[in-house]
């Protein structure tokens, strides 16, 4: 179960910098790359299926500085400074909605959006898929997450055509990726069952 008592954000972690190839760089706190114009640093995010016919997605709480009241996909944040993309994907997924579950990476890519002049996000992303089978106990952090569900896949490509305006710029691009460029690979992974504790 996730903390739900605890902060698991901070604003001086420490992040990745990395160049386009992901090579290491350096390392700068959260607020700090984050900043409008922002530096280049590794991220991750994280889609959880049901039997590859639903999906499941939050709506990112008032409390975050960028992007608040979004809706965005099932988990996203960022490797720590001494930290593998392997084990920053399972501590988040365990701090933010308090579950465990395999997950596989399927592509990566880097991207740059401004949220007004308030900050940006200049990520060197990596995006991986789950399997969940429902139904499973799932305890969102309420300092990152304000409301979440799933969500038919076909009926989450209506929403966008309808209003892209209310989801993260990060999340249309993957959901797009995902869903022209490897969707026999994602149905493969999530339609088989997998062991959540």
């Amino acid at each position: 179960m996730s903390d739900v008592l605890g902060q698991v954000s901070f604003d001086s972690e420490d992040l990745i910098l990395v160049d386009s190839l992901d090579q290491v760089i350096g390392n700068a706190s959260k607020k700090r790359v984050h900043l409008p114009g922002g530096q280049l640093h590794r991220a991750f995010s994280i889609f959880l299926y049901a039997n590859n016919q639903q999906v499941m997605l939050h709506k990112r709480s008032l409390e975050k500085p960028l992007w608040p009241n979004f809706w965005t996909n099932s988990c996203c944040s960022h490797p720590r400074t001494g930290e593998s993309y392997e084990d920053a994907v399972h501590r988040r997924l365990k701090e933010e909605l308090g579950i465990e579950t395999p997950l596989t990476r399927i592509y990566q890519f880097e991207y740059q959006a401004h949220f007004g002049s308030i900050g940006s996000e200049h990520e060197l992303c990596s995006v991986y898929v789950g399997h969940l089978k429902e139904p499973v106990e799932i305890t969102p952090h309420p300092n990152e997450i304000s409301q979440w569900g799933w969500f038919d896949l076909e009926d989450v490509d209506d929403w966008i055509a309808k209003a892209p305006e209310e989801f993260t710029p990060w999340f249309l691009m993957e959901w797009r990726t995902l869903r022209d460029e490897h969707s026999d690979k994602v149905a493969m992974l999530t339609s088989k069952r997998a062991l959540v504790v």
